[in-house]
């Protein structure tokens, strides 16, 4: 239960670990331009407890570099990329000056990576200003994802999260005022010392601050983290039974106070009355303030990924960028982006890939969207593994699609691993 990289909305940043690495070559595209571009910014102020996240506190003049650099991978993919949708997350986004953003919006002009229909910027309570709203909002972000994981002071210490409670909402007050009508807000279940009872006043005050998203993600326990280390000595035990107590009640009350569970860990309210849904959305599919990034990840669609540790997939070739600052910036400095391996995939092997990942929508997977995107149909090729999911009681299996049900959610990975298919070597 839960999403896998635990870590806001940023779904395509993690990915499975490859099975065949290559030497990076540049992918020649010969079709039309990526429309979805993730930019990783990986500073932050202090490096939360639980964060597996490539991130660390960075200097002044580091920020720079790293600023420099990556306005210069923005050049090299001009004319590849016309994005859609843009996702800037982290570490902390928000966390770069008003200069620092003037010169990446330069380079994005520069770069013709203006325009978006939908453009999302992680932001941490603690480092929202009036300058910093405004000038965002002036340039074409028109969403904000903030990092809130609870409105408990013991637990946000617990989580080693730098804001506090009231700095949530001033943060929202401020980014209302500076005409930002499309907010997410994070929060995590399941974390040690949370009773049912802090989650529920958690949930109540969360929904009433009438925010337009809700992202929710059980803790994970991520090797080389101080969280997992005091898991490991014995500081705290894990209740399983509690956390899906806790994930029964975000769906119940979530769908009371008007949002649309839309993905394993997402739910949004529906578009505003009289407001036409994001193209490429099928009515009744999603609600209509769904993060339209996030959904081109489930559905298998390109995306161009910039920053140290970023992923991308376009092509048919996914790669990463190094989780390195320092050589991310000297390749940069050099001329050529900063790719640690790409790799790709054999045609079952990725559908089957694309198959785990597009089923954690609750919408599920229409059958002939799945032939469209990969030429394999889930009928044929994965029929004993949609019947397996259905005598579990975690799918069922309509005319049009696959979707798993509510009890399937719950255990989304368990579900997703059955689908996938070893790429052979």
């Amino acid at each position: 239960m839960g999403d896998p990289s635990n870590a806001s909305e940023r779904i395509g940043f993690a990915i499975p670990d490859p099975g065949r690495r290559t030497a990076f070559a540049p992918v020649l595209r010969t079709g039309p331009p990526v429309e979805s571009l993730y930019v990783h910014v990986p500073f932050c102020a202090h490096k939360c407890e639980y964060c597996a996240f490539f991130s660390a506190p960075g200097s002044g003049d580091e920020t720079n570099r790293y600023v420099a650099a990556l306005s210069r991978e923005m050049e090299l993919i001009a004319g590849q990329c016309r994005p859609r949708t843009v996702f800037f997350g982290g570490g902390t986004p928000s966390i770069l000056n008003l200069r620092q953003w003037e010169t990446v919006f330069a380079a994005m002009e520069r770069a013709d990576l203006l325009g978006a229909a939908e453009w999302t910027v992680e932001c941490n309570p603690a480092t929202v200003s009036a300058d910093k709203a405004r000038l965002l909002r002036s340039r074409g972000v028109n969403r904000i994802s903030m990092g809130v994981q609870s409105l408990d002071p013991a637990l946000l210490e617990r989580l080693g999260r730098v804001h506090t409670r009231d700095m949530v909402f001033r943060s929202l007050d401020t980014l209302r005022a500076a005409g930002f009508d499309n907010v997410n807000i994070d929060l995590m279940f399941a974390i040690p010392g949370q009773t049912m009872d802090v989650w529920r006043r958690t949930l109540d005050e969360a929904m009433a601050l009438g925010t337009e998203h809700l992202s929710c993600y059980e803790v994970i326990y991520e090797e080389d983290t101080p969280l997992y280390r005091q898991l490991q000595a014995g500081e705290f035990d894990v209740d399983e039974d509690l956390a899906c107590e806790m994930y029964d009640e975000l769906m119940d009350r979530s769908g009371a106070a008007g949002f649309r569970q839309y993905e394993v860990a997402n739910f949004a309210r529906e578009a505003r009355s009289g407001t036409a849904l994001p193209e490429g959305f099928v009515a009744g599919e999603f609600p209509g303030l769904a993060c339209r990034h996030n959904v081109g990840y489930w559905r298998g669609r390109e995306c161009h990924g910039l920053g140290p540790s970023a992923s991308e997939y376009v092509g048919g070739v996914r790669s990463r960028n190094w989780a390195n600052t320092d050589l991310y910036c000297s390749r940069l400095e050099n001329g050529r982006r900063a790719k640690e391996f790409a790799e790709a995939l054999g045609p079952e092997a990725r559908a089957g890939e694309l198959a785990a990942f597009g089923l954690r929508t609750c919408a599920g997977w229409p059958f002939e969207e799945f032939v469209e995107r990969t030429g394999h149909d889930l009928r044929v090729g994965w029929k004993d593994d949609l019947r397996e999911l259905e005598s579990r009681g975690w799918a069922e299996i309509l005319d049009d699609r696959v979707r798993l049900t509510r009890l399937g959610l719950r255990f989304a990975d368990a579900a997703g691993a059955i689908l996938l298919r070893p790429d052979p070597v």
